[in-house]
C-alpha cells in the first residue's frame, strides 16, 4: 500500500549493515540460528518487552506493538521471491509470535498484579508486583523454548527452502 515505507526501511537496514550481516550469516545455518536466537531473546524479549515492563508495568505491550508495526513494514514482500520466502517464514512468524504472546501476557500480569494486588491474592502492591514477576518468569520458560525452535527453523528454512521453492514456484 505504501511502497516508499518498505523501501526506506530496507535502505536503512542496508545502511546500518543489517542486510549485509544477514547475507553473510545465511551460509552458516548454525551461526545464523544462534544470531537469530540472540536477537530474539536479547533485543525483542528482554529490551522490548520484559525490561520496560519492569520499569513501567505493562509498558512492554506498547513498545512491542510499535516494534510489530515497524517490522511489518519491513517484511512486506515487494517481489515474487519475497512472497515465496513468506511461505516457510510464516511458520517462523507463528512460532515466534507465540513466544512473544507469552511474554506479553507476563508483562500484562506484572502490571495487573501491581495495580490490583487483590487479583494476585495479596494485599500490598509490592507483593502483587513480585507475584507478576513470578508469573512472567514462569511464562518465560516456554517462550524461550519456542524462540529456540523458531530460530532453528528460520535459519534452516532461509538457507535450504527459500531458494529451491523460488526456483520451483517462479520458474517460467
Amino acid at each position: 500500500m505504501f511502497p516508499g515505507l518498505t523501501e526506506a526501511r530496507m535502505s536503512a537496514m542496508e545502511a546500518d549493515g543489517t542486510a549485509g550481516l544477514v547475507t553473510r550469516l545465511v551460509s552458516s545455518p548454525a551461526l545464523f540460528a544462534l544470531t537469530i536466537l540472540a536477537v530474539n531473546v536479547l533485543r525483542l524479549s528482554l529490551l522490548t518487552i520484559v525490561l520496560p515492563s519492569l520499569v513501567v508495568p505493562s509498558a512492554g505491550l506498547a513498545i512491542f506493538g510499535a516494534w510489530a508495526v515497524q517490522t511489518g513494514i519491513t517484511l512486506v514482500p515487494s517481489t515474487g521471491e519475497g512472497w515465496v520466502a513468506l511461505i516457510p517464514h510464516s511458520v517462523t512468524l507463528l512460532i515466534e509470535l507465540q513466544a512473544y504472546v507469552l511474554l506479553l501476557l507476563g508483562s500484562f500480569l506484572v502490571g495487573k498484579y501491581w495495580l490490583r494486588p487483590g487479583a494476585a491474592g495479596v494485599e500490598r502492591h509490592r507483593d502483587g508486583y513480585r507475584r507478576g514477576l513470578q508469573q512472567l518468569g514462569t511464562l518465560a520458560v516456554p517462550a524461550l523454548a519456542l524462540l529456540v525452535i523458531g530460530a532453528a527453523w528460520e535459519a534452516a528454512s532461509l538457507r535450504y527452502l527459500v531458494h529451491p521453492l523460488s526456483q520451483w514456484l517462479l520458474a517460467p
